[in-house]
């Protein structure tokens, strides 16, 4: 550990040596603007919730190719990946993906499970990013139903200063030890498009296209070639390989007061999963083969969306409509290991296929008073999703299940500047569902400039979440398993509470510096969790009957001077959660662990190069979880499972050249190495306890980066 913290102190030591090297130019900052949870575009200082911010340039320095890897550097989100599928998601305030909210331009995401919640952030490249926005705690107001630790909102590049533009990007990584420019089964190879064309000063029209080869990570495995005459399990991928492909396509109309802004996505991804053994084929004569098993995961998807901002009279109208889709198939195969070539495949099959058509439009400006403003907003969601029966892995034979749900919310707020200094907003929503019982959610914030220079935020609110596919359906019933789902759950509850304090101090010419400090409370009722309802036979089901509670303090440092920046923050959550097994209940003590990180930019004046290096600390989480035994008729007893600490660093060294039109970069991520951490929670979910490994990334690796701007 004390390695670890001298390599940071001692880089960041010469980007501070460095930085205090006079410059004679100046930089003025555009001042931000945030959309999330606003009215209409809003300054980020005046916003009434507290928005984080991430850039362009930021997300640019970090040298990274999905949001996902941008937001684990961001405190209080962990991004929790699946070595075996892929997918990554994001948790919140130690609440797991179906919690927060994922956004692309106010429009939530299609998912397996249905939309925003549970969304796989690395199938977002960042190269269409504008900035990415993250409100913490519950936004069930003005997002709906599953923004109950918060809101993540992507936006994207829709407009260009320039009358043609283009960006083209090559990056080239390690996977861990593991590269080849050609060969199957080694390195990261990334490649991007973007063009933006200024048809005039009213019509934009933008593409891209990003295309992100992950050759996989063999880590303790020995790759698709491997095999062995006695069954070892050491065949395959820890990280299965990974083929993404996104696009998109948009046109943006503005004139006066009214814009309209149409955009089509579409993503294909391919993900090879390799069986660990191989079966003996016998050939005849003697003569025999080894197969594996193998299996390919596709996943289609297609993002269609329209925005409207105008004005009706006096009022301000703001539309968003989407319709989603998206469709993951199997497909089995044999593969001959030692000939190299597949024996045969079978046809595609569909397991996944969700449909969405979503609508949110809102009212402002009603009076004319630079004192009052009201909102008044509605919301419709329909989804529709389908799970072939083989999901389930009955030994029955089961229905495929088909369902859709419908919802349509109303939501009013009403923002009242009671003084220059003092803003207030409360706010409504009722949710109808034709699945669900009406959900109703509130909130209160409100916002106090002590000083032109210090920010006081208040924030109240709540939000629901919604059962997922699995909590309702799942059914997987075999020899070693009995795992129902309930169709009678109710939606969980959050309300979240917090306070935030900023101030920002500017010294004419030279330093800047932002201080702020944080608080923030949750409590979820109704919680959702797996159960054991019969010990013999034992037998698993879903029920409403756990509560969770999570408290954070936080604070956070900048300091920005010429071409020096530094950000750092430190955070502190206690999580406290109360698990019922049968009539034994879990205690309820707060576990508390830290958080902390780092951020240091430093363009050498006379050269332009760019150093870059990012840090963050995460430190042992302690949570109770029922004690696994192998006598089913045992009294439950629930122990204090761990997940253990771990550090990240990454470096990165960014050139232009002629005249910024080439910019080469290079550098090294996950300095320390980190590829597993100690985890004796997650098995089974927070009422099975086993001790095991948790996958968080695959070691070291290296990059190198080709940007060329037209």
């Amino acid at each position: 550990m004390k390695k670890k913290l001298l390599s940071v102190l001692s880089l960041s030591a010469v980007f501070y040596a460095h930085s205090q090297e006079k410059d004679s130019l100046n930089q003025t900052k555009i001042e931000e603007v945030v959309i999330t949870g606003q009215y209409m575009q809003q300054s980020i200082n005046k916003s009434i919730y507290k928005v984080e911010v991430i850039d362009a340039q930021q997300i640019k320095n970090m040298a990274v190719t999905t949001a996902a890897e941008v937001l684990n550097q961001n405190l209080n989100i962990q991004i929790v990946p699946d070595s075996g599928n892929g997918n990554s998601s994001a948790n919140i305030l130690g609440l797991n993906g179906a919690y927060t909210k994922i956004l692309i331009d106010n429009i939530p995401v299609v998912n397996d499970r249905g939309s925003g919640n549970q969304t796989d952030l690395s199938k977002m490249n960042v190269n269409n990013i504008e900035r990415i926005e993250v409100v913490k705690g519950a936004m069930g107001v003005e997002y709906g139903n599953n923004a109950v630790t918060g809101v993540i909102n992507i936006i994207t590049k829709k407009t260009y200063s320039k009358k043609f533009n283009a960006n083209i990007s090559l990056q080239e990584e390690t996977v861990g030890k593991d590269y080849d420019w050609f060969k199957k089964g080694n390195g990261r190879h990334v490649q991007s498009l973007n063009l933006g064309y200024k048809i005039n000063d009213r019509w934009t029209v933008t593409a891209d296209i990003n295309h992100n080869d992950f050759q996989g990570y063999k880590g303790k495995y020995n790759g698709y070639t491997y095999f062995s005459e006695n069954t070892n399990g050491f065949r395959g991928y820890e990280w299965l390989p990974k083929d993404l492909l996104v696009t998109n396509a948009a046109i943006k109309y503005a004139k006066n007061n009214t814009s309209l802004f149409y955009k089509v996505n579409y993503l294909r991804e391919e993900i090879n999963f390799y069986s660990q053994n191989v079966d003996e084929l016998s050939l005849g004569g003697g003569k025999r083969t080894y197969i594996g098993n193998d299996k390919d995961y596709f996943t289609n998807r297609w993002i269609h969306q329209f925005n409207i901002q105008t004005r009706l009279g006096r009022i301000n109208y703001l539309g968003d409509f989407s319709y989603q889709t998206q469709e993951r198939q199997t497909q089995d195969y044999q593969y001959d290991v030692p000939a190299r070539q597949e024996r045969s495949r079978d046809p595609k099959n569909t397991y996944y296929d969700s449909k969405v058509f979503y609508s949110r439009g809102m009212f402002s400006n009603f009076l004319d008073s630079e004192k009052i403003n009201f909102q008044l907003g509605y919301e419709v969601d329909r989804t529709s999703g389908f799970a072939n029966s083989a999901t389930f892995q009955s030994i029955e034979k089961r229905d495929d299940v088909n369902r859709a749900i419908f919802s349509y919310a109303n939501f009013i707020s009403a923002e009242w500047k009671v003084s220059d200094q003092f803003s207030l907003r409360p706010g409504y929503r009722l949710a109808l569902s034709d699945r669900f019982d009406s959900q109703s959610n509130y909130s209160l914030t409100a916002r106090y400039s002590t000083s032109q220079k210090s920010d006081l935020r208040a924030v109240f609110g709540s939000s629901n979440r919604f059962p997922t596919y699995e909590e309702l359906y799942t059914y997987t019933v075999d020899a070693n398993h009995d795992i129902r789902g309930n169709e009678n759950l109710s939606p969980e509850t959050g309300y979240s509470a917090g306070l935030f304090w900023d101030y920002k101090i500017n010294i004419a010419n030279a330093w800047k510096f932002d201080i702020s400090l944080s608080g923030l409370y949750l409590d979820v009722k109704d919680r959702i969790e797996s159960v054991i309802i019969s010990n013999s036979p034992l037998r698993y089901t879903y029920l409403n009957i756990n509560k969770y509670n999570s408290i954070l303090f936080g604070g956070g440092f900048s300091a920005r001077r010429d071409h020096f920046s530094l950000n750092a923050g430190i955070s502190v959550m206690g999580i406290s959660q109360e698990l019922v097994a049968g009539n034994i209940t879990s205690p309820d003590d707060y576990n508390f662990y830290a958080e902390a990180n780092l951020a240091i930019n430093y363009t050498l004046p006379q050269t332009k190069t760019l150093f870059a290096l990012y840090y963050k600390y995460t430190g042992e989480r302690k949570q109770f979880v029922q004690e696994t035994t192998a006598n089913i008729s045992a009294t439950p007893n629930f122990i204090l499972g761990e997940v253990g600490s771990f550090n990240m660093l990454n470096f990165t060294v960014t050139q232009p050249f002629f005249k910024n039109h080439f910019e080469l970069g290079a550098g090294v991520k996950n300095i320390f190495d980190v590829s597993s951490v100690r985890n004796s929670i997650q098995s089974g979910g927070v009422h099975n306890a086993a001790a095991s490994e948790q996958n968080l990334f695959y070691g070291r690796s290296y990059f190198v980066r080709l940007n060329y701007n037209f």
